[in-house]
């Protein structure tokens, strides 16, 4: 099984494959506490956060923006009093492509320098 947080995401366009329902069931083991959603016809892949303070949400936040800056893969970021809310897909299918795991495996490296 590959470490997802040391892969790098692909470039993706709209005509990129979006995972399969047997990609999805290899993959959803190796980020467990995230949850497969579906909002607006569009799934999705959504984990809450728990932080001690809002300094450390928005530190989180910003470790969680460079990543994606990074990778040119970007999630919704809901940033709260304790809390962050991390969503992603990839937009230009409309769907989940391998990237949205990876990128969700790197959320949670990042999260437990921040989370003990």
């Amino acid at each position: 099984m590959s470490n997802l947080s040391q892969e790098k995401c692909a470039a993706c366009r709209a005509n990129s494959p979006r995972v399969t329902p047997y990609e999805i069931a290899k993959l959803t083991p190796q980020i467990p506490e995230w949850n497969l959603m579906e909002k607006n016809g569009i799934p999705q892949l959504e984990r809450t956060y728990k932080l001690p303070d809002f300094k450390s949400a928005i530190a989180f936040t910003n470790r969680v923006s460079e990543i994606a800056e990074t990778e040119g893969h970007h999630p919704a970021i809901l940033t709260e009093w304790g809390k962050v809310t991390v969503t992603w897909w990839t937009h230009a299918i409309a769907g989940l492509h391998r990237n949205d795991f990876i990128m969700a495996a790197k959320t949670d490296a990042i999260a437990a320098e921040f989370i003990n």
